[in-house]
């Protein structure tokens, strides 16, 4: 995967609407469009203390995840990105779609703060790679830089 032209891609939505709807939107689509063996792409929002699903890609989502809770959850209160090769494994996964085998997960910021994830499901196990984890975190930085959380 060519993620240097996917991250060129979000600087420019960056570049042209910072409104975090309008650009995660984008951005889910962009991520489900151009890479390979997924089934769910998008982003959960901080809100009121617990993750709230926000602009995704795929079949319908859990609404919302508690902080330590499934992937997303704990992803968002270890503040660190996860791979889950086989989410079956994962201890409390929340199977919002049956067909996921494989995740990963990042976390972003605002003002040093959580503010939110990246979650990518694929239905094959093991599918994301270190390359994927250093790709997608790379748009989480891009994203973090240029987004407007208001």
């Amino acid at each position: 995967m060519d993620y240097a032209t996917l991250a060129a891609q979000t600087e420019e939505y960056l570049k042209t609407e910072p409104y975090f709807a309008a650009v995660l939107s984008n951005i889910s689509a962009l991520l489900m469009c151009s890479l390979e063996d997924l089934n769910w792409a998008g982003f959960y929002i901080m809100r009121g203390g617990r993750l709230v699903v926000g602009p995704f890609q795929g079949k319908p989502a859990c609404i919302h995840i508690a902080p330590g809770k499934g992937v997303c959850g704990t992803s968002a209160a270890s503040d660190r990105t996860i791979v889950v090769p086989d989410v079956h494994a994962f201890p409390g996964h929340i199977a919002c779609d049956s067909a996921s085998n494989s995740e990963i997960v990042i976390p972003l910021h605002h003002g040093g703060e959580v503010v939110g994830v990246m979650d990518i499901d694929s239905p094959l196990t093991g599918r994301f790679s270190e390359e994927d984890r250093e790709g997608l975190e790379r748009i989480a930085a891009i994203i973090e830089r240029g987004i407007c959380w208001k």
